[in-house]
């Protein structure tokens, strides 16, 4: 273990400062400032030799967690990570963008602030990365089998490395004109760069994976065609459709899913010319939706200049600390402050929106919300308490319904669940044998590591499919759901 007495003696939680608001709203670079190594050492020490490390539990992935953080204690970063990418293709992601279901399961949180896993995985990666320890790992053979992966998100993208270095020909086909999926153009730079996209894909290129970027598999190739050619596919599609405000004014310009928002305000980033891109410089700005989408809609709009930001959320603010219906080792659902929110904005709760209210033009000026009240366990409008809130810019962050479905339904004949996931077996296979789904297009809305942990275990069940066994990892079954959802 680590410092047999690191959690005696370091008994609060260390962070990276974030860099001052002033300053990190007027670009779009990560907003933490560099880790230092004494404090990563410190809280790397506090994890406890605990017998039964429920972080391993809080984590689908299975990481190795209290075997890193010793590694990193004693100052061995090439060791750490290798236990690190032991079980996961992209701790460089997750250790940016997860929101550490692992810290809420870390068995020090109990009567203390939590060991600071997150942190500790990412400097662990990045330290790596910065001194080349992170090398290519090629096959040492082939196996002459082909595998299409539709989808370059976090699930695609660990799928594949997982069969290319299995010895089989991968190629990933991603419809945007660049690879990266969500991690691309739904993810703010300010939460993560995408030079770390780009690190990780020039490693598999290395590997032997093939990347088709701008081919949209349905049109420019029909998933028919794709089957026949290939040996085995990964549908890694996502869960990209939107959930919809259906109220009067829905139409009217100014209203935008967050998503649409998000892709353009990425591209112009990246350098791109966006033409009639939406902007929230000079407006004020609603955003419907109290959840990581909201968030990073909040701090695009701050650093493109809004006047005013406001966020609205239908539900009550959750408690500061974990509640008694939500136990440890459970994931709560605490009142949390995000960078994004750091930097400005009012933050409304019990707000249901009844209404876009236009100008003339056709456009949003303002919207009419009411109160949220409950009435026989539904969240309603309250009668009377309607008001007014100006808007020139209204962004609707209410998550996702499901992977889109069309092609899939007429060319294959996919079948898909009640929810509107794609329907699947305990081996990841759909409907059409050699077919094979991971990440949110099979589990619905969910999270990086889980994204990453059904990659990997559908890659083993191509494998498997392909040559009748296979000795990669299986973290999690298409069935498996997070600690304390087995009873909701």
């Amino acid at each position: 273990m680590a410092d047999p007495k690191g959690f005696l003696k370091v008994t609060e939680r260390e962070l990276p400062a974030r860099r001052p608001v002033p300053v990190r709203i007027m670009d779009w670079k990560e907003v933490y400032e560099p880790g230092d190594t004494a404090v990563l050492r410190r809280q790397a020490g506090r994890c406890m030799d605990c017998g039964i490390p429920f972080c391993h539990q809080g984590c689908p992935l299975g990481n190795l967690i209290p075997e890193w953080n010793d590694l990193t204690w004693r100052g061995e970063g090439r060791e750490a990570s290798e236990r690190l990418h032991a079980t996961n293709n992209c701790p460089e992601f997750t250790g940016r963008l997860c929101p550490a279901p692992c810290e809420s399961s870390c068995v020090l949180g109990i009567n203390q602030p939590a060991v600071t896993i997150k942190q500790i995985e990412v400097s662990i990666v990045d330290e790596a990365f910065a001194n080349g320890w992170i090398e290519s790992e090629p096959p040492a053979r082939l196996s002459g089998k082909t595998i299409a992966v539709v989808g370059s998100g976090p699930a695609g993208l660990a799928a594949a490395q997982q069969l290319t270095r299995a010895g089989h020909t991968v190629a990933v086909f991603e419809r945007d004109d660049r690879i990266g999926g969500l991690l691309r153009y739904g993810i703010p730079d300010f939460k993560m760069e995408k030079q770390h996209i780009e690190t990780r894909v020039r490693q598999m290129q290395d590997e032997g994976t093939r990347f088709r970027a701008g081919v949209t598999i349905g049109v420019d190739i029909t998933w028919d065609d794709l089957r026949a050619r290939y040996d085995a596919v990964v549908v890694a599609t996502g869960s990209t459709v939107p959930r919809e405000l259906p109220i009067p004014g829905r139409d009217l310009a100014g209203v935008h899913f967050a998503m649409d928002y998000l892709v353009e305000s990425n591209k112009a980033t990246a350098g791109d010319d966006v033409a009639h891109q939406i902007s929230a410089e000079g407006k004020h700005v609603i955003v419907i939706g109290g959840g990581d989408t909201g968030a990073d809609c909040i701090g695009t709009a701050h650093r493109q200049g809004a006047l005013s930001v406001t966020n609205l959320a239908i539900g009550t603010q959750p408690p500061a600390s974990r509640s008694e219906a939500q136990p440890w080792p459970v994931m709560p659902t605490i009142f949390e402050v995000s960078s994004a929110h750091e930097e400005g904005g009012e933050r409304v709760y019990l707000a249901s929106t009844v209404e876009f209210l236009g100008n003339e033009a056709g456009e949003v000026r303002a919207l009419r919300v009411a109160e949220t009240e409950y009435v026989d366990g539904r969240r309603v409008p309250k009668s009377g308490t309607e008001r007014e809130i100006p808007a020139d810019l209204v962004l609707i962050a209410m998550g996702f319904t499901g992977p889109e479905r069309d092609s899939l339904e007429s060319q294959l004949g996919t079948r898909f669940t009640e929810r509107g996931n794609i329907d699947r077996d305990s081996n990841y296979q759909a409907t059409t044998a050699g077919t094979f789904v991971a990440g949110d297009a099979g589990r619905g809305q969910s999270l990086i590591v889980w994204a990453i942990a059904e990659g990997r275990a559908a890659a083993a069940r191509v494998d498997e499919f392909l040559m009748g066994t296979t000795a990669l990892p299986i973290p999690v079954a298409p069935t498996d759901i997070a600690i304390g959802l087995h009873h909701a």
